[in-house]
């Protein structure tokens, strides 16, 4: 029985890849707590480093851990380098001769992370670590299971069984250095959680891989709220112990009550006195007192550090441009990645700069675009993120503007307004569970509009369907499930089309379907990820099938990826009753399918690149999307596209509308 590590830290490149000095520190600082016999206690001969090695040597060395290791040994493997994914989603580790031609990685010159799996399921090891500092390290993960190959006597240092993999990003985020720190940022906090015992969460003297990588998580978030370390367990890989902590030690006990009463970098009154207090009674130095203090508040400080450089920047930006151009928000936009700040952490910074949050740009050539006259109102509403196993891990207030439209006998219509600007519609290859409909991802750009808040209420159907007819007649009262607040279902491509030109005459505006394009954009709302919500979704956040369905002797699964399952509803609910997207709209995920104007096309081959709606093929089907309240989590991400024909109507099928001023 062993504890044994192979670590690789890769600082230098050929050109095409930037040089990363802090990598071969990474691993320095990673040993010496390993070896350390109060911390790590891995025996110096049982850990292997390897700085910026040669391909076939990095290779080597990776299989030998996997290939010599015993059933019961604990083994390590952690890489600080260049992650590098392509276009098929396969994850790549850089070596010191990785190179790229035209952009493109090529594969030769890295170790696919395909060989790492298949090296990790032939090992006998029963409990294997993965620690990735480096960009889109979460795809690592992917595809990747425990097998089962008996079970062995559990050994209390070394913990449970199974696989863990601990990464510094998702698999589409690039991973941030720090101005202020000697190593990578996801690795200077294992390290703190491993050397001061800080990770030791539960108190127990040892240091599970769990509770190292929620504190490291917790401290680069408060630095780096952009960032988004995750972690990926398997079968009870998540107890397996790292490391040993100082459990009865004075410095440990005073640093976890300076944590439980930090507030964002600060200290009460009553908590400062505490702190007092808590000196003398531990009999700790001043001077060891106030280093544990500056340590906890690090991230904080780094965190304000970041908020005050970017106001300064924005300051200056606005004095030489006071219209921000195209290009001049995408530079503000690529600085504030860097500085690995979210768009919540700058909105009161752009609020009290320049009045409002900044608006995504539009496209120079229609910046000057005549913008529907309407009265302006604002509201505000939550807006969730959730990891990867679905656990929320950010709670924020939006705020967005619109208008209302009254249709008479109290009921009006929220139109909300979504600024144009430019996305990737469609998905990565990489994307769990996507259909080949969803390539390839290409750039749209998208002029600004106004769309509903919810999907088209029965309510506001039934005021609609009232007005004057214009080409077909309407069912006043088409839905299967009922409730004025429900949405309107069991109508037709054709019957929503009449909606928007019934409502268009009334308002002498120009109501439609949002094209397919807009909707996906608007869906979004400037996120990247499966679901606005993140990487995955739950019955928490959408009405949709939440447990496994058999349909036909094969059963499809009601979670998505690692997301829990949850609950089935089998029917629709009052729109708003979850959580909006960083847009400011509802219910975009689930309880119905919503008409687009497009005709399905079953890939974006010649698809346009302007938003506008696809109907050169005047086929029947046309575009569904959103998932619904009878569908899995898989056909509600962002990027799903569905169709139906024109003259149906189910029972997990409606629509909501657009309005733009100046085209129709």
């Amino acid at each position: 029985m062993a504890k044994v590590a192979l670590l690789i830290g890769i600082s230098e490149y050929e050109p095409g890849l930037a040089p990363l000095p802090n990598a071969v520190k990474d691993v320095e600082a990673m040993r010496r707590v390993l070896v350390n016999s109060e911390m790590g206690d891995f025996a110096e001969a049982d850990v292997t480093m390897l700085k910026n090695p040669q391909r076939q040597d990095m290779e080597d060395a990776i299989y030998k851990l996997y290939a010599n290791c015993q059933k019961d040994d604990l083994v390590l493997f952690y890489f600080s380098g260049h992650g590098v994914t392509v276009e098929s989603g396969d994850f790549y580790f850089s070596t010191s001769i990785t190179r790229k031609n035209q952009g493109k990685l090529i594969p030769t010159s890295a170790v696919a992370a395909t060989n790492v799996h298949s090296w990790m399921n032939q090992s006998k090891s029963k409990r294997l670590v993965v620690i990735l500092d480096c960009c889109f390290s979460g795809a690592f993960a992917k595809g990747l299971t425990a097998k089962d190959s008996g079970t062995i006597d559990l050994q209390q240092y070394l913990g449970g069984e199974g696989r863990a993999i601990l990464t510094a990003s998702t698999s589409t985020q690039y991973a941030f250095e720090s101005d202020g720190l000697e190593l990578s940022i996801y690795t200077h906090y294992l390290v703190e959680g491993i050397e001061k015992g800080a990770a030791d969460i539960d108190g127990d003297g040892l240091i599970a891989v769990d509770e190292l990588h929620r504190y490291a998580k917790s401290k680069v978030q408060e630095a780096s709220p952009a960032m988004t370390p995750e972690f990926y367990p398997f079968k009870d890989g998540y107890r397996i112990f790292l490391a040993k902590s100082p459990k009865d030690d004075p410095s440990l006990k005073y640093r976890k009550e300076v944590e439980r009463l930090n507030r964002s970098g600060k200290f009460t009154v009553p908590a400062r006195r505490l702190l007092n207090s808590l000196r003398l009674t531990f009999k700790l130095a001043s001077d060891v007192a106030d280093a544990i203090e500056a340590e906890v508040q690090q991230p904080y400080r780094e965190y304000q550090r970041k908020l005050e450089e970017y106001e300064l920047t924005l300051v200056e930006t606005i004095e030489s441009e006071p219209t921000l151009s195209e290009t001049t928000f995408n530079d503000l936009k690529d600085y504030q990645q860097h500085l690995s700040l979210r768009d919540e952490d700058v909105a009161s910074i752009e609020a009290r700069i320049i009045g409002q949050p900044k608006p995504t740009p539009l496209p120079e050539s229609i910046q000057q675009i005549d913008w529907l006259d309407y009265q302006a109102n604002q509201f505000e509403f939550d807006i969730v993120t959730v990891n990867v196993q679905g656990q929320p891990i950010n709670r924020s207030r939006g705020r967005a503007e619109f208008f209302t439209e009254n249709l008479g006998n109290g009921v009006v219509l929220e139109m909300v307004a979504i600024t144009g600007g430019k996305f990737l519609m469609g998905s990565l290859e990489s994307e769990p569970e996507r259909y080949n409909s969803e390539s390839p991802q290409h750039p749209v750009t998208i002029q600004p509009f106004f769309m509903g808040k919810f999907p088209v209420t029965q309510s506001q159907w039934a005021s609609v369907a009232a007005l004057p007819k214009v080409n077909i007649d309407l069912n006043p009262d088409p839905s299967n499930f009922k409730g004025v607040n429900r949405p309107v279902e069991q109508v037709s491509w054709d019957d929503a089309i009449e909606f928007c030109a019934r409502l268009s005459k009334k308002t002498e505006k120009t109501y439609r379907l949002p094209s397919e394009a807009e909707w996906e954009y608007a869906c979004r709302a400037g996120t990247t990820t499966p679901f606005y919500f993140g990487e995955t979704i739950t019955t928490d956040l959408a009405n949709y099938r939440g447990t496994d369905w058999d349909y036909n002797g094969t059963v499809y699964p009601g979670n998505y990826a690692q997301g829990p399952k949850g609950e089935y509803r089998e029917q629709t609910t009052d729109v708003g009753k979850f959580p909006a997207n960083p847009f400011g709209l509802f219910d975009m995920h689930g309880n119905i399918w919503e008409w687009c104007q497009d005709e399905w096309h079953e890939n974006y081959n010649g698809a346009p690149k302007d938003g506008s709606a696809w109907l050169i093929d005047n086929d029947n089907q046309m575009l569904l999307r959103g998932g619904s309240w009878s569908y899995i989590p898989r056909d509600c991400r962002s990027a799903t596209r569905h169709y139906n024909a024109r003259d149906s109507g189910n029972n997990n099928v409606g629509f909501r509308v657009v309005v733009v001023r100046g085209r129709t």
